[in-house]
């Protein structure tokens, strides 16, 4: 079996981290595979190691406008699939090419959520979520196979197109080890203070809805009822309305900047740091198919307070306490809850620490490409 591998609009984040991690862990020989040909901007291709079997490839569409990485990835891409590759693997979810059979992934559950659409006012970013639900929706029908990260993903997806999606598997992520720390003892409540307060993290990109600013809202209370806290918000303004959100609620709830550290866009290692020197795990995400920071806030032994939406609970399961993340009253009643007792810190840290433990890479490239070779395969016997 000769797979191919669209990576050409793969260049940060999850999507690497996920296209990265399942190459390095998949034993080819396991699944029958003779040759991997993995197509990517450099940079990516950079972070992937050099094994036998797996050839990677760039092109200088990559680098270029919209128009050519489209036309590259729809005509000329489908042209060598067809020479070279048994089977095509699309983890970025758009493929509107002729060659078959591939499998892709529903990495974007904002395109299939109406609720989160509306958050958007009259902007490119709506047009762009509107024209991906068009282009993911006749991908996933066309599709061989479709993974999907979590069961909510899922259901929400193939509710919004019409449940028109022959087969599907869900493959959730997996953890990097450096992410794991042995839970610690919790501190009590009377060794912080306004001078060395309690500090909550919040890694995520800042975007409409991931509500950081009812985040900021809820810390403001608390802080009000005498709670020695702070908030670390770690991640990248996506947009000029979400940078407004956050900028109207710093104002108004902080406005002599004492509580509220935005500390932008951060590396690996960097957010490894933030991760381990934390006291709490804070994330008000409403739209997620899976959760990655979720799950290495876990793999840190944090406590978390997490919003009840989404993918969120069928990650965390019981092991975290969970809030209504458009709800500021809400929000402060879990982190409450939390700063109330060392106890419930410490069973909570365990608990997700130790669920943080049943995801692997590993398992997930087994599972993903034992799902291409078994798409392969069926579509031989047709």
């Amino acid at each position: 079996m000769r797979i191919g591998i669209d990576g050409s609009n793969i260049s940060s984040g999850g999507g690497v981290t996920h296209l990265c991690e399942i190459l390095n862990a998949v034993d080819l020989s396991a699944f029958g595979i003779k040759e991997i040909e993995v197509w990517s901007i450099k940079e990516t291709l950079s972070k992937i190691r050099k094994k036998d079997g797996i050839t990677l490839r760039s092109d200088p569409a990559f680098e270029s406008n919209l128009f050519n990485r489209f036309y590259w990835q729809q005509k000329t891409l489908s042209d060598i699939a067809k020479k070279r590759y048994d089977i095509l693997y699309v983890p970025g979810g758009s493929y509107l090419g002729s060659f078959h059979p591939f499998v892709t992934m529903n990495r974007n559950l904002q395109p299939f959520d109406d609720e989160t659409r509306r958050r958007y006012n009259f902007s490119v970013q709506k047009f762009r979520l509107a024209l991906l639900e068009k282009v993911q929706a006749k991908t996933y029908r066309n599709a061989a196979g479709v993974i999907f990260l979590s069961g909510e993903a899922k259901v929400m997806t193939t509710k919004k197109i019409g449940n028109r999606i022959d087969n599907t598997k869900i493959i959730p992520h997996g953890i990097a080890n450096k992410f794991f720390k042995i839970p610690q003892k919790m501190k009590a409540n009377d060794s912080y203070s306004f001078d060395n307060p309690f500090e909550f993290l919040y890694a995520s990109r800042i975007n409409v809805y991931k509500h950081q600013w009812n985040v900021i809202e809820a810390i403001n209370m608390l802080r009000k009822e005498g709670y020695p806290i702070v908030l670390n918000l770690v991640g990248n303004i996506e947009n000029k309305q979400s940078e407004d959100l956050l900028f109207e609620a710093r104002k108004k709830f902080d406005p002599e900047n004492k509580f509220v550290r935005h500390y932008g866009r951060s590396t690996q290692d960097e957010l490894l740091e933030f991760y381990h020197s934390a006291d709490s795990f804070v994330f008000a995400s409403s739209c997620e198919t899976f959760g990655q920071v979720l799950l290495e806030a876990m793999a840190s032994g944090l406590p978390i307070a997490c919003a009840d939406r989404s993918a969120m609970p069928e990650i965390l399961k019981n092991n975290g306490l969970y809030f209504n993340p458009e709800d500021p009253i809400s929000i402060a009643a879990s982190l409450r809850k939390l700063m109330d007792s060392k106890e419930l810190r410490e069973e909570l840290s365990i608990s997700a620490h130790k669920e943080a433990r049943t995801y692997s890479w590993k398992r997930c490239a087994e599972h993903t490409f034992g799902f291409i070779e078994q798409i392969y395969h069926s579509n031989i016997k047709q």
